[in-house]
């Protein structure tokens, strides 16, 4: 008989790829678990999940396909038919878009999305550029790939955003195959306008560099009265070599379900089919059906009422930021993110890892440590997500400022 008594041996190897900067936003939400399950009262501003949850008709399809006991078996690899066909439609809604839906793959979350386009349109060794700060599961992913990261370094000189004259250096050092642009980024929230998106896209156009766009905060957004673009631009109004990401979890709510979108330029459309049968299969099929809802008109004005809330939101964020006592933040033109220099409070506390973590045992609230987003400067700052709404902002206004006044 085998005993299965543990015995002492050499660890086998794990593989180099694997060997990426966890997400230390997942470390603070696990301890504001801990905390909450020992009764403490946490407020958590670190995650950028909206509060409100699916449009209702979402929730509701979800529900009668599970009562109807109808058998939920694979998908084709890109999607269910009728959801592909409702995302097109989309882009014809919201930017006269005429897309077809074969050229749209319906993906395991805007996450499954990153790890099918890179797949497709990168090889190892491959340099990519980014900007920094920005969010993590790029540079994660893309060096779990092989791929060579290249960090742009994108300071409030340039509204933390890359530029066609940032890109033409990082290129001339070695050619680039690829750029990552994200607008509304995470974790700053700013956006690239029609005319500095012509640029980039021309300056890929004319270099032969894969542009992905990741547009998955579209529609979050808070313009001025009458701006052009309010939802933002889309990658594929000036370019449709470009592959654009999105997903349903933030203009729609839909973190959990984990469903997502790329629109991909034909030649990129069969190796993805191809990647996506052997990766996943398929993106979960219940998720599927019910999304098909969230293109109903209801559902638009379910989210843009909670696009309302989170401008209330940002408003009292931005009104009280004063009160916070920290350094420069990023405009936030758009997403639900705060992302600011810890200025002053560096002093007492050394790194935004340490002013985090008192803030969360000692304040009660939950922010990220700026270091997920910018390996370089981040350990000066901090990142609130304002995504929890108004009610949550305001008391944690509060309690932030009497826990620096200690």
């Amino acid at each position: 008989m085998t005993s299965l008594t543990p015995t002492f041996r050499e660890a086998l190897p794990v593989s180099g790829r694997s060997a990426v900067t966890p997400f230390q936003v997942m470390d603070v939400l696990d301890r504001v678990a801990v905390l909450r399950a020992q009764g403490r009262d946490v407020i958590s501003l670190c995650a950028g999940e909206p509060s409100g949850g699916a449009p209702s008709l979402v929730s509701q399809a979800a529900a009668q396909l599970h009562a109807s006991g109808r058998p939920l078996t694979y998908t084709s690899a890109l999607g269910i038919h009728e959801l592909r066909r409702e995302i097109a439609g989309h882009y014809h809604r919201w930017y006269g878009l005429e897309v077809d839906p074969a050229r749209v793959a319906v993906t395991t979350g805007s996450s499954g999305g990153f790890v099918l386009a890179f797949l497709a349109a990168f090889d190892a060794g491959d340099r990519v550029a980014l900007a920094r700060p920005g969010y993590p599961a790029y540079r994660n992913i893309l060096a779990a790939l092989g791929c060579e990261v290249v960090d742009i370094d994108c300071g409030p000189q340039v509204r933390y955003q890359p530029t066609p004259e940032l890109l033409e250096t990082a290129h001339r050092e070695a050619p680039l195959a690829g750029v990552i642009l994200a607008s509304p980024a995470n974790p700053t929230g700013t956006m690239v306008d029609r005319a500095e998106l012509t640029a980039i896209t021309g300056w890929c156009q004319a270099n032969r560099v894969r542009l992905i766009s990741d547009e998955i905060y579209h529609g979050v957004t808070y313009p001025d009265p009458g701006a052009a673009d309010p939802r933002g631009v889309s990658a594929w109004e000036l370019d449709d070599s470009a592959v654009v990401v999105s997903s349903f979890s933030k203009y729609w709510g839909m973190t959990g379900w984990r469903l997502g979108w790329l629109l991909l330029p034909e030649e990129l459309v069969r190796p993805v089919d191809a990647l996506a049968g052997n990766v996943a299969l398929c993106p979960p099929a219940p998720a599927q059906f019910a999304a098909v809802a969230a293109f109903a008109e209801e559902s638009y004005r379910e989210c843009e009422a909670a696009v309302e809330e989170f401008a209330r939101t940002r408003k009292l964020l931005l009104d009280n930021a004063a009160r916070l006592g920290w350094g420069e933040a990023a405009p936030a033109d758009g997403a639900f993110y705060y992302y600011a220099d810890l200025g002053s409070r560096l002093e007492r506390f050394g790194a935004s890892a340490a002013y985090a973590s008192a803030l969360l045992e000692d304040g009660g609230v939950a922010v990220t440590p700026g270091l997920d987003f910018d390996e370089r400067n981040g350990a000066r700052c901090v990142r609130l997500s304002f995504a929890a709404g108004s009610t949550a902002v305001a008391e944690a206004i509060d309690r932030v400022e009497a826990f620096q006044s200690r």
